[in-house]
């Protein structure tokens, strides 16, 4: 099970749900700090902004990033759940947990992927520049940005409502 959230919610969804691994998705300079619960060989931050475009004095999600985070969801046995954060719990995590789980589960219609991610979170507006990274690197042929882009914009919020996103159907 894959756990989104934003990070005020971070230290209180780990003690709910007791997860082994953990990404963080935070612009330099975020101050955050690690569950103790979480050993620090468990912890993938990746610093960037949310944007979509490469802008002056900020950090745009890139390919060395969603390979990292395709390397730590591999590695991940699924024995406990995985936690995903970026401040609102919105764009960069929401982006993460769907490919993680399109990663995991090759054989997962995408746009049934992207419909229940809607459906768990009203909110959710996946960065556009991770899930097209990502359908490259997974030979996706467009799909992913296809099915991210037949959701829409979430709904208007200051921050995600945690959920759950199950790797199966």
């Amino acid at each position: 099970m894959i756990h989104v959230c934003p990070l005020s919610q971070l230290e209180e969804t780990v003690v709910r749900v007791g997860p082994q691994r953990l990404v963080s998705l935070l612009a330099v300079g975020t101050t955050m700090t690690r569950p103790a619960s979480i050993v620090s060989e468990n912890h993938l931050y990746l610093a960037m902004n949310d944007i979509a475009e490469a802008q002056t004095g900020m950090t745009l999600p890139g390919e060395s990033h969603v390979r990292s985070l395709l390397e730590f969801a591999y590695g991940w046995d699924r024995a406990r759940p995985l936690v995903v954060h970026c401040y609102a719990g919105i764009s960069r995590s929401t982006a993460a947990a769907f490919i993680i789980a399109a990663a995991l589960r090759p054989e997962r219609d995408e746009r049934e992927l992207a419909a229940t991610l809607r459906w768990l979170s009203p909110s959710a507006t996946p960065n556009p520049r991770l899930v097209a990274v990502a359908d490259a690197l997974l030979g996706r042929q467009g799909r992913m940005i296809a099915a991210i882009k037949g959701i829409g914009r979430g709904a208007d919020a200051f921050e995600g409502i945690p959920f759950e996103l199950p790797l199966d159907a």
